[in-house]
């Protein structure tokens, strides 16, 4: 039987599978390197986090209507609702495709319309988080927010991904301050492959209610602490840290380590078309015990933005 559980660490350009990319590209006549299916998978092999998104950002250049946007989205609610999935908080990128000439409304809309047919289809609800590029400058992150603003009531958040290594969380306090003061949640990236003291600046410096990855805070025995004397939730990836070698194999994936630690670790896909799996596929990766897999499945729904009332009823279903 399947548990049910949110999913909290999904990057919706992350979820183009190669059929769609090879479709999206015929049907907007957008020129791509790749003569098949099979050519765009094969280009789906990398060993580095720059490497991964080099090629997505090539991949997002077939999104370009807001069609596009919205079957790239239902595709992805379709997935999870299959492996038992009720609730996504959602990541999108913005600026990957306002600086190639789409609007910000064409990009939302069609994300906006793509959670809708899932909630129709499958009952999943949803909350989209805008993330900015930390590769760019703030001030460009600032512009994005900008054009954001008429949509702030329909955004659950901010983030922060991209290239983490050289862009510490601190290059973007001053859009996270003014994200915070519009009333959105802040989550941020950090930990992957950045160092233990990424994590503090977003705790610190961002004030995020939730940390992405956050793999590498186990290096640091006092940040471990911190984390879990506050509960911050941390949305870990195994398949993502394998692909893009965070660590050598799954047989010692820290996860089940953050479990025996007390921290609130929850399982997620990040952009499992890359990574070679949705979140069930993470959690058949590992070899994790009945319980440990509640447990996660707990730690998904209590990390989640959902209200405290709905909270209780996702845990009360869960333990059904």
């Amino acid at each position: 039987m399947t548990l049910p559980l949110a999913e909290l660490h999904l990057h919706l350009e992350g979820s183009l599978e190669p059929e769609m990319l090879f479709a999206l590209a015929q049907r907007n006549k957008v020129a791509i390197p790749f003569a098949s299916v099979e050519d765009v998978r094969a280009a789906y092999r990398f060993s580095n986090l720059q490497d991964f998104l080099d090629i997505y950002y090539q991949g997002a250049n077939v999104l370009l209507a807001e069609e596009d946007f919205h079957d790239l989205t239902a595709a992805y609610m379709d997935r999870a609702a299959a492996d038992g999935v009720t609730h996504v908080e959602v990541f999108f990128d913005p600026q990957t495709h306002t600086d190639r000439g789409v609007s910000f409304d064409t990009v939302i809309k069609g994300v906006l319309g793509g959670l809708e047919t899932g909630k129709a289809r499958h009952g999943i609800s949803s909350g989209l988080i805008l993330c900015l590029l930390r590769h760019l400058d703030e001030d460009a992150g600032l512009k994005t927010l900008k054009q954001a603003e008429p949509w702030f009531d329909r955004l659950l958040g901010i983030g922060l991904d991209s290239s983490e290594v050289g862009h510490p969380p601190s290059k973007f306090a001053r859009a996270f301050a003014l994200a915070g003061e519009a009333g959105l949640k802040r989550v941020a990236h950090a930990g992957e492959e950045g160092p233990p003291e990424y994590v503090w600046e977003a705790l610190d410096i961002l004030k995020v209610d939730r940390i992405d990855h956050g793999n590498r805070a186990l290096e640091d025995p006092r940040l471990v602490d911190r984390l879990r004397e506050e509960q911050m939730t941390l949305t870990v990836c195994p398949l993502s840290n394998l692909s893009l070698c965070v660590v050598k194999s799954l047989d010692n994936h820290p996860l089940q380590r953050m479990l025996k630690l007390g921290l609130r670790a929850t399982i997620n896909s990040d952009d499992p078309a890359y990574f070679g799996g949705y979140v069930g596929a993470n959690i058949a990766a590992l070899a994790l015990t009945g319980d440990e897999k509640k447990t996660l499945a707990r730690n998904s729904f209590l990390g989640s933005f959902l209200p405290e009332a709905e909270k209780q009823k996702r845990l009360a279903a869960l333990d059904a």
